[in-house]
């Protein structure tokens, strides 16, 4: 007699090809979806993630039913406190001897989802997640032995390996690896923005809809606008329009602000990719068709697929490859308490306002308005790192911590010693002014450094600079900037800093 077994299915491991499912029996096993509240409660989540997620989830165990799966689903509204509660509950019902669960994404989960063996009554199998195209082993070689974790590297590796985007003689197409500097352009309006047309809600989504804006009142999220595909399909179908309507400006507009688009030319797939709906090495070979076709230029195809097939693989890897110390570094002392425009967009500065309203409502910031906008201001304020990290997780759909960590401790706030980033992403508002066109709608002029109405980000971006001269010394890329400074007059250090002060004072007013 084969062993009846319980498969726990969580909220970010969707798609078709979730490991724990691949070998899946209806007629033994039992599937277990749980909205719990420990899960959708620590932090404060965006309610357009707890609904997509909540969504999506119930879609998925729809299809399992539809497939003849015994499926055992606990929605929010029941109190479930825990996903040990549910199983606990689930083992009893299904009369299984067996737990098995694809590994969660998150440190947190994974010690405590270890610790169940000792405590649940069967045997518990928790068995790798072959979904990443590399596995942690697999990093932890490419790591082995290197002095600097560079990106780069291990994404030339990961064309090699995939055969992406590779020349017959095992040649970058084109030329070169990376074709960055091509897709840096700022926006001036010159180009068409396509419309977007998002997926019609079923009734299971309406509910979800109703269900979260009643549970989580205080959250931030506007479901009023509420843009996500919730199943494989429909998560398909949005790759699909970008493919046709947005890649070809993908690569060239990537970087940019724009006043009249929240959206521009971006795929929006990082959540889908996330949950499981799409699968990250057909998106990547996807787009390399595309550009084989002559639908766009090899620029976009590059950009896009360095962020998925490079980066993507890459902030997991080293997620957990430094995990549990990586989430306590924090080079620079930052310490200074989170304000509160964070969680309502209220500043005065333009580009950070609708940075943090976009975020905010939507649950969507592309990664110029995460680093350069909001992570930059967080850095050079010095804006406490836990409850930046914590923001971050808490704001965006696609944040998980393997993906989220990384990203804000890393790279964003370069509290990691310089493991993820060889500088600091630190900026004065000319480069704000050159991506886009916040600047004209803002009462800051990014040409002053001090007196009224000097852009914030200017007199912060020396203060910075000066504060930890001693640590940038040690860095060759940093090198002519604080040369720069040190040519400064005495006289004129010091009013930039204390200029840099008073602008603390008013927009960081807790600020050591």
């Amino acid at each position: 007699m084969t062993d009846q077994r319980l498969i726990l299915v969580l909220g970010d491991q969707l798609g078709p090809d979730n490991p724990a499912l691949l070998d899946a029996d209806p007629a033994t096993d039992t599937v277990l979806f749980a909205e719990v509240a420990e899960e959708a409660g620590y932090v404060r989540h965006n309610r357009h993630k707890i609904a997509l997620i909540f969504a999506a989830m119930r879609h998925a165990a729809t299809a399992l039913r539809d497939a003849g799966f015994n499926v055992i689903y606990r929605e929010y509204s029941e109190g479930v406190p825990s996903l040990k509660a549910a199983v606990d509950e689930a083992l009893t019902r299904s009369g299984a001897s067996q737990l098995l669960c694809t590994e969660p994404g998150e440190y947190r989960l994974l010690a405590a989802m270890r610790d169940w063996q000792d405590t649940l009554s069967c045997d518990v199998h928790i068995i790798e997640d072959s979904r990443f195209l590399s596995s942690r082993a697999d990093f932890e070689q490419w790591a082995e032995g290197r002095k600097q974790l560079r990106m780069e590297y291990f994404y030339r590796e990961m064309r090699k390996r995939y055969g992406i985007l590779l020349d017959l003689d095992g040649s970058p197409e084109g030329g070169k690896w990376n074709y960055d500097a091509d897709n840096r352009k700022g926006w001036r309006n010159q180009v068409e923005i396509p419309v977007r047309q998002w997926p019609a809600q079923s009734s299971i989504t309406e509910a979800v809809i109703t269900e979260v804006n009643a549970a989580f009142p205080n959250n931030p999220g506007d479901l009023s606008q509420f843009y996500c595909a919730v199943t494989p399909d429909e998560a398909q179908q949005q790759f699909q329009w970008f493919c046709r309507e947005a890649l070809d400006n993908f690569g060239m507009y990537q970087d940019a602000l724009a006043e009249e688009s929240t959206l521009l030319f971006h795929s929006l797939i990082s959540m889908y990719l996330n949950i499981g709906l799409l699968n990250p090495l057909a998106v990547c070979q996807a787009v390399e068709a595309a550009w084989r076709k002559g639908d766009c230029s090899l620029a976009s195809a590059e950009g896009f697929i360095r962020q998925v097939l490079g980066w993507r693989e890459y902030v997991r890897g080293l997620y957990w490859l430094a995990m549990p110390e990586y989430a306590t570094r924090n080079t620079f002392g930052a310490k200074t308490p989170l304000p509160d425009y964070f969680w309502t967009g209220d500043t005065d500065m333009r580009c950070l306002s609708q940075a943090l309203t976009q975020s905010l409502d939507l649950g969507y910031g592309h990664h110029i308005q995460r680093l350069m906008v909001i992570g930059n201001f967080s850095l050079l304020a010095g804006l406490s790192v836990r409850e930046v990290c914590d923001w971050y997780l808490a704001v965006y759909v696609d944040a998980f911590e393997w993906v989220e960590l990384p990203n804000t401790l890393g790279m964003a706030l370069h509290g990691d010693n310089g493991m993820m980033a060889s500088k600091p992403y630190a900026a004065s508002g000319k480069y704000i002014q050159r991506q886009g066109n916040h600047c004209a709608q803002c009462p800051y002029d990014p040409a002053k450094t001090t007196g009224e109405g000097a852009c914030p980000y200017n007199s912060l971006y020396w203060r910075f600079i000066d504060r930890h001269s001693e640590y940038l010394t040690k860095n060759a890329r940093m090198g002519l900037i604080l040369g720069n400074w040190r040519k400064r007059a005495p006289e004129q250090r010091e009013a930039i800093l204390q200029w840099a002060d008073q602008v603390l004072a008013h927009h960081a007013p807790n600020a050591a």
